[in-house]
């Protein structure tokens, strides 16, 4: 589809209109952490529902819900002082390869976060005032230091490893952006929109090759990059917002 650099931007500012509405989010994990109010439920219930997001969305959904009641839809209060017989009703609990033992390795690090990092807006922003990517890698650095090499650490992408981060993207596209239009929360203020990166995965690739935006075959941190900078030509201060279209067109007009 061959657009000039104006209908190109019409087109997408059209889709994005069109998919960032609040009937989007009860069909998406972001549902999850709109049960909540506190920032800091906000902000676990966001991660939890991001990083087991792979999958059918109703399964993901279904399964993000389950950490949250298991974690008596408290989750700030239960990170911070729930015990370890606490974390014996996860037993059972998977989303693919994402386990209760991962769930456990989840709460003992983010207590260790709000305990000893002043939190996880903190944390991704103390590397992040010109590139986000600091910021992610300074962050799995610090999730990982209870135990560098065990096995949830897949679960937490290595950027420095040309890892896409779709996932981690997201997140941060959840609690960063903030527009009028009530699906994005935008309730960190310490990180500019303008330094985000696109979430990528297979559909918004697809689609953003066929716009031209994208020219690298593979799925990783450069495509990411490639990426990000052709839609911060679209727009300078918020180019993260075209993620709805990307989305929208792959998800439901199988563009």
């Amino acid at each position: 589809m061959k657009l000039s650099g104006k209908e190109l931007k019409e087109f997408l500012d059209e889709k994005y209109e069109l998919y960032n509405r609040p009937s989007f989010i009860g069909h998406d994990p972001i549902s999850i952490p709109h049960k909540f109010n506190i920032k800091e439920d906000i902000e676990i219930a966001a991660l939890f529902s991001a990083t087991i997001a792979w999958g059918q969305r109703p399964t993901i959904i279904r399964n993000a819900n389950r950490l949250m009641e298991y974690m008596d839809n408290e989750p700030y209060k239960f990170i911070l002082h729930s015990q370890k017989r606490d974390w014996k009703r996860f037993e059972g609990f998977a989303h693919r390869t994402f386990q209760n033992i991962d769930v456990v390795y989840f709460i003992e690090s983010l207590r260790n976060i709000y305990r000893n990092h002043g939190g996880i807006e903190r944390v991704f922003a103390e590397k992040s005032k010109k590139d986000i990517k600091s910021g992610i890698s300074h962050f799995r650095k610090i999730f990982l230091t209870i135990n560098p090499n065990g096995r949830t650490a897949k679960h937490i992408a290595n950027v420095e490893r040309n890892a896409s981060a779709k996932r981690i993207n997201m997140f941060l596209r959840w609690m960063v952006r903030k527009d009028k239009r009530g699906v994005d929360f935008g309730i960190w203020k310490s990180i500019s929109p303008s330094l985000l990166y696109c979430p990528l995965d297979l559909h918004s690739g697809r689609v953003a090759r066929k716009l031209g935006l994208l020219d690298r075959k593979q799925d990783d941190w450069k495509a990411v990059d490639e990426l990000t900078i052709n839609l911060r030509m679209l727009d300078i201060k918020d180019p993260v917002k075209y993620d709805f279209a990307l989305f929208g067109l792959g998800a439901f007009e199988k563009f």
